[in-house]
């Protein structure tokens, strides 16, 4: 055993935090935890992982879910991607290996969504195959270790960080090294103000000796931020309001939402209000109010939004809007923005 495992291993048993998917070898239920934990904090998705799985007990009760039912309990957690995928993946278990969970790494990977880090980390937690995880956490470990500047997120750093990520693996017990190199990043190990002067690893860091841990990790500047701006229409008939479904391969795909009038800056309310695809719905409106939200951030798009509240005397008559009944809204799932917006109700 590698003496940095050796020492990670013993400071994970001191520091471990008692999390519901610790202590389990249930792959469903590992599998639910890491896609749910993909782009979120553990504190963010204890409840998520809570719910779905007093939900969804086993594979097969998801794969049976209707789509409306699993985005809807998603909602919120954003990443939409994810429980569209999950969802996928269930069926896809359920008919091709009548609901048992995969065993080997290969045929994890096979699982819409599941790309080399969750099917190392399937494989090792739910039944103990020698895989090295390589997450944020533990790139972050492995740079401040090894003094490592290449950036994680280029083709040579991926190659980099999971060879000495497989070099250190306890192939033994590589369930227990895997979460330990991941606590020990997410608690001690950390982005900002790690806890380098009661590090159980000091000895072994590169970094520390060089003074380059605020440095580390590198990452490559590649995204950019996109603005868009939202004008949705809440036509309001009675005690009825108009849904539609959002099709499209963009955000929140398969989640509804109000009529949406998207342009390509910000715009006047005249402009709106005098819109072609308002004014071929109805001809007569009276508005009752109209609310901007403030800044809502994705991880690459900045979304602007403002919300038109419309009373119309007439049903609408339009292909892909539905009338719900204003209450029924919570059964419906929404974009945390529109949530944000109706809170305000």
């Amino acid at each position: 055993m590698h003496p940095i495992s050796n020492k990670l291993a013993t400071w994970y048993k001191k520091n471990k935090r008692d999390l519901p998917w610790r202590n389990i070898t249930d792959p469903y239920k590992i599998w639910l935890s890491e896609i749910i934990l993909q782009q979120t904090q553990v504190a963010q998705g204890l409840n998520y992982y809570i719910k779905f799985t007093e939900t969804f007990p086993t594979v097969t009760n998801l794969a049976n879910a209707p789509e409306d039912q699993v985005m809807r309990l998603w909602q919120g957690l954003g990443y939409y991607s994810r429980a569209r995928n999950l969802h996928s993946a269930a069926k896809y278990i359920q008919a091709t290996h009548k609901g048992k969970f995969p065993n080997t790494y290969e045929s994890i990977k096979e699982l819409k969504g599941v790309g080399d880090y969750t099917s190392a980390a399937i494989a090792s937690f739910a039944f103990n195959l020698p895989y090295a995880v390589v997450d944020g956490n533990v790139n972050r470990v492995l740079a401040r270790l090894f003094d490592l500047h290449t950036p994680i997120n280029s083709s040579q750093g991926k190659k980099e960080f999971q060879l000495l990520a497989d070099e250190l693996l306890n192939t033994k017990q590589p369930a227990l090294h895997n979460s330990a190199m991941m606590e020990f990043g997410a608690l001690w190990c950390k982005p900002q103000n790690p806890k380098c002067e009661t590090c159980a690893l000091q000895e072994h860091c590169m970094a520390f000796k060089n003074d380059t841990v605020s440095e580390l990790p590198v990452k490559n500047k590649t995204i950019k931020i996109k603005n868009r701006y939202f004008n949705y229409i809440v036509f309001n008939y009675k005690q009825d309001v108009y849904l539609t479904k959002r099709t499209e391969k963009d955000i929140w795909q398969n989640l509804y939402e109000f009529l949406l009038i998207e342009t390509d800056s910000e715009s006047s309310e005249q402009d709106i209000l005098n819109h072609k695809i308002l004014t071929k719905l109805v001809s007569e409106f009276t508005v009752s109010s109209i609310v901007s939200v403030k800044k809502h951030i994705l991880s690459h798009q900045h979304l602007y939004a403002t919300f038109y509240e419309l009373k119309i005397d007439k049903p609408l008559k339009h292909p892909s809007l539905f009338k719900i009944k204003r209450r029924d809204l919570e059964v419906y799932a929404l974009p945390q923005l529109i949530n944000k917006y109706l809170e305000t109700k």
